[in-house]
């Protein structure tokens, strides 16, 4: 995962990557060229202004009107901010946030978050998620899945390791067994926080095959800094062949789990 890493942001390996970057860096554009105007205003002032022998200091008189020529600058950064919000900022939060993808044909997964590890639910391959209970919750079956459920009985489940396609949405149901943490993948510029009693979605679609990092955001206890997981992206031949390989294991262990309890 170092590859992905650099003097920059991350590679940008989601759809809507190339959107929140733009943001970024308009703004920091923005900033550096109000900081060089007026560090070139203030050394202006400094010489134009400066202690010279036999040139009395004088005070301008005061200026009671409405409007004055040093309120220019703040004006124009003003209208910058809001023509940001209007024509960036609103449009991108809503395709991001207000918009999500229909299922199908969006890919569903959900997301369990505990100290200090993430859960990943996929429904396999009917597409129906299996029953939960809370009786049933094991450090074997960290979700409760009750597999006399016939929906459950595809369903995988797995620990620290997140496997997406390319090319389709996938809608993320984030929730939390015990305290808030926070989904990030930087890659894909998320970062959501998840509220203990809540169900949050959210939704990315890769668009670019590799293994990225997912990782709390938030603190959430003395191993706060180990709970990461795994991101692997693949087209979507590559998603199917896994999707396929990995029911039969899983489901094996979770059958022999039942008969343990």
């Amino acid at each position: 995962m170092k590859s992905i890493y650099g003097w920059g942001l991350p590679v940008e390996a989601s759809t809507y990557a190339k959107d929140v970057d733009f943001g970024i860096r308009l703004i920091h554009a923005a900033m550096f060229t109000i900081f060089i105007l007026w560090a070139i205003f203030f050394v202006y002032l400094l010489v134009r202004y400066r202690r010279r022998e036999g040139v009395p200091a004088k005070r301008d008189p005061e200026h009671h009107g409405i409007f004055s020529a040093s309120l220019i600058p703040d004006l124009i950064v003003m209208l910058f901010e809001i023509a940001l919000i209007f024509f960036y900022a609103i449009p991108v939060w809503s395709r991001i946030k207000g918009h999500a993808p229909d299922v199908p044909p969006a890919n569903r997964i959900d997301v369990v978050a505990e100290q200090f590890a993430w859960n990943i639910h996929y429904p396999g391959a009917d597409g129906k998620f299996g029953r939960t209970e809370m009786d049933k919750i094991h450090f074997s079956n960290p979700l409760g899945l009750d597999y006399s459920d016939p929906a459950a009985k595809d369903d995988i489940v797995l620990a620290n390791e997140l496997h997406l396609p390319t090319g389709r949405p996938t809608l993320i149901r984030l929730t939390s067994l015990d305290v808030i943490h926070s989904f990030w993948i930087p890659s894909f510029r998320i970062k959501q926080d998840i509220v203990p009693g809540m169900a949050i979605p959210l939704w990315v679609e890769p668009d670019r095959p590799g293994t990225y990092e997912l990782s709390c955001a938030q603190l959430c206890g003395f191993a706060h800094s180990l709970m990461r997981a795994t991101v692997i992206v693949q087209t979507p031949e590559d998603y199917a062949k896994w999707l396929k390989s990995a029911a039969p294991s899983v489901a094996a262990a979770s059958t022999n789990t039942g008969q343990s309890w």
